[in-house]
Formats: structure tokens, C-alpha cells, sequence
């Protein structure tokens, strides 16, 4: 055999029987929010007062372009100070109580749960006027992975005229929005369901925002998205996330707090097995700007459209 033909074969025999890369253990890649992890931060962007965060997701935690998610508290009379991306994209989101919003230096008070986003290009800020802490979280994703960047203004948006109706885009997770939808991605039992905000939102590959509530009993049946990576965020409740490779399934327990990051192709599913109702927030960023959102379905008989 020629020198360089026993090269080749050697190379591809290696290929064939070099073992396939370790897959992580489901229950490694969840984050967990712990409030005692939480980093006193003040002066964020030039705001007023002191924000405690911790960051859940970092830029390796999906195959696409998701740069953070951001998990902790706005103290009372504290904010964000107005500033400006242009690479990237971010959305800031409240759980409970209320705050002052501002994009492109409008400025409105919206109650909890809810958010703003705000494309690149734009400016925003938030504020919590009130003398009680804000659960807040902040979602970013960028033109290009792993790039960020910030302008800041120096405008701590503490004390500035409302507008009473927001002229910019919000989104609310008013569980009274949902609607009923029985076999979910072929799951058991009817879970209430809303695209909360859809593709065209967002100047980057950001593909959606959805919110889902699983009865107990209640799944989301086993799918998978072929041109996007998306997490799961618990706002409230308990149950099990499941995820298949290679054969093989691995399951792991969530509650109020988590995240779950699931990349291109991998199948899931999810199940409240508790006695409470199981709230997601789930966030898509897909591949590319074309935002594919086609779905592969494990069980198509059993699923109902969405």
C-alpha cells in the first residue's frame, strides 16, 4: 500500500473508532437561581441605587447567538441608567411588583409580570420607584456570538414624566391571555398556551418569546426545532425536563428558578409532576435571521397545532 494511501486509511479508521464526545449530563447544564450567589451591583449603566444579580446563562449556553440571561433583584429607588446597544438586542423583564420602563427616553410604569424589549439601535432604561426589591431578569442576544456593547448616557431615569399608555412594545405574561391547546407537541392533558412576542419583534435571530402554563398531570410532548435553540425558564412551579440523544433519555428535576438550555435538533419534553401549576417562560433564538421555526414532532398523530 502506498505511504500516502495508508495515511488516509489510518485517518479514516481513527475517525471511525475514536469514542463519540461525552454528552452533558442534562442536570449539569441546568442553572439555578440562588439568590445567595447574587453580586451587589451599583450604578448599573449609571442608574441609581444598587442592582443584585447573578448571571444563569453565559454565551456558550446555546448553539445560537443568546449572550446572558441575568437573574436578581432592582432595589427599592434603583435602576438601569439609559443606555444604548448596537450590536445587540435585550429585554428586561419584571416578575412581580412594578417599574418605570423607558425606550428611546419615553418613559411608562407597567406591573409585573411583563417586559419591554428593545432592538438594537435603541435606547432603554428601567427604574423602581417603589420602596420594595423587584424580581427582575434580563434577557440579551446579539448580532454575532459573544458580542456586546453598551452606550451609556449618564440619565438615571428617577425622576422623569410618565406616559400613561407605553408607545413602545411591551409584553405581559397575564396568565388570563393564554389559551387552552390539548395535546401539546403530542404531550398528555391541555396546557395553556401564548406566543407572547413573535419573530418579527426582534432585529436579531431572536425567534420568540412563549409563555406556557402545564396543569398538574399536564406535558409538553417530545419535539425538537431544526433551525433554533431556545431555554426554559421556571417562573413558578416544579416537574421534570427530559432530553434525548443517541438513544438515550436523560431526565432531570426543575423548579422556580431554573433554566433550561436546549440546543438545535436535541429532542425534549417537559411534565408537571407536582400538585401546583408548572409556569415557563420559553425564549427561541434561532440559527439565522431567516427565524426558522419549524418543529419536528416524536408523536405528529397526538399533536394539535399551535
Amino acid at each position: 500500500m502506498k505511504p500516502s494511501l495508508f495515511a488516509a486509511v489510518a485517518v479514516l479508521v481513527g475517525i471511525v473508532l475514536a469514542p463519540l464526545k461525552a454528552v452533558e449530563p442534562l442536570s449539569s447544564r441546568i442553572a439555578h437561581t440562588d439568590s445567595a450567589k447574587y453580586k451587589p451591583s451599583p450604578s448599573v449603566h449609571g442608574g441609581a441605587g444598587r442592582l443584585d444579580f447573578m448571571a444563569l446563562l453565559d454565551f456558550h449556553a446555546l448553539d445560537t447567538n443568546l449572550s446572558f440571561l441575568h437573574r436578581g433583584v432592582i432595589e427599592p429607588r434603583s435602576g438601569i441608567g439609559h443606555h444604548f446597544h448596537n450590536n445587540c438586542e435585550e429585554m428586561f423583564v419584571i416578575l412581580d411588583g412594578e417599574a418605570q420602563f423607558t425606550v428611546d427616553g419615553r418613559t411608562s410604569l407597567l406591573k409585573g409580570p411583563a417586559g419591554v424589549p428593545t432592538r438594537m439601535g435603541h435606547s432603554h432604561a428601567i427604574y423602581n420607584a417603589t420602596d420594595k426589591p423587584v424580581q427582575w431578569m434580563n434577557i440579551n442576544v446579539s448580532i454575532l456570538k459573544g458580542d456586546y456593547d453598551n452606550f451609556d448616557l449618564n440619565d438615571k431615569r428617577d425622576d422623569v414624566a410618565l406616559d400613561k399608555t407605553p408607545v413602545f412594545m411591551t409584553m405581559s405574561l397575564d396568565r388570563s391571555l393564554l389559551r387552552s391547546i390539548n395535546a401539546f407537541h403530542g404531550g398528555k392533558r391541555a396546557v395553556q398556551y401564548r406566543r407572547a412576542l413573535g419573530p418579527s419583534v426582534f432585529s436579531t435571530a431572536w425567534a420568540f418569546v412563549d409563555h406556557v402554563v402545564l396543569p398538574p398531570g399536564a406535558s409538553i410532548g417530545p419535539h425538537s426545532y431544526r433551525g433554533l435553540a431556545q431555554f426554559y425558564y421556571v417562573m413558578t412551579g416544579e416537574g421534570t425536563v427530559s432530553v434525548s440523544a443517541r438513544g438515550q433519555q436523560d431526565t432531570s428535576a426543575i423548579r422556580t428558578g431554573d433554566a433550561v438550555p436546549i440546543q438545535i435538533g436535541e429532542v425534549h419534553s417537559l411534565e408537571n409532576t407536582a400538585t401546583q401549576p408548572l409556569e415557563l417562560m420559553v425564549v427561541g433564538v434561532a440559527r439565522d435571521l431567516r427565524k426558522e421555526l419549524d418543529f419536528v414532532d416524536v408523536n405528529p398523530a397526538a399533536s394539535q397545532k399551535h
